[in-house]
């Protein structure tokens, strides 16, 4: 259930406009909580990537439940895409050493932004299926 409202908040985080034209009053706190997107981004990513290996590596666990894996599966790739475009801030300073992992990495970035509405609606929809399942299953 925890990762399903994890998934949920970092959708929030990815489309405020969303958010702001529904419900304005949020602005506040997307203002506070705003000096620290990029590393939420960032420890999203992080734990994403840890998902990710977790869902492939434990591929034979989750053999009652192929929906179960494949949510674990598509939140991660979601964990990894926003927690990358919100956290690039942060990750571009921990690449400045590496010119052409910067560039890359600009590049992964000019790719994804055109799609964090998407996935940032999409991660909320993932989101409340894993609550959903948590709930049920």
């Amino acid at each position: 259930m925890i990762y399903g409202i994890m998934l949920i908040f970092l959708g929030l985080l990815a489309v405020p406009s969303i958010i702001l034209s529904r419900k304005p009053e949020a602005k506040e706190w997307y203002e506070k909580i705003a000096p620290w997107q990029a590393w939420i981004g960032l420890a999203f990513a992080v734990i994403g990537i840890f998902g990710l290996l977790d869902a492939i590596l434990g591929i034979g666990r989750h053999h009652h439940s192929g929906m179960y894996w494949l949510t674990t599966l598509a939140g991660s790739v979601l964990q990894i895409g926003l927690g990358f475009v919100l956290g690039y801030p942060v990750i571009s300073n921990f690449l400045s050493r590496s010119a052409d992992a910067s560039e890359k990495a600009k590049a992964l970035l000019n790719r994804l932004l055109p799609l964090q509405g998407t996935l940032g609606a999409i991660a909320i929809g993932v989101g409340l299926w894993r609550v959903i399942m948590a709930i049920f299953y």
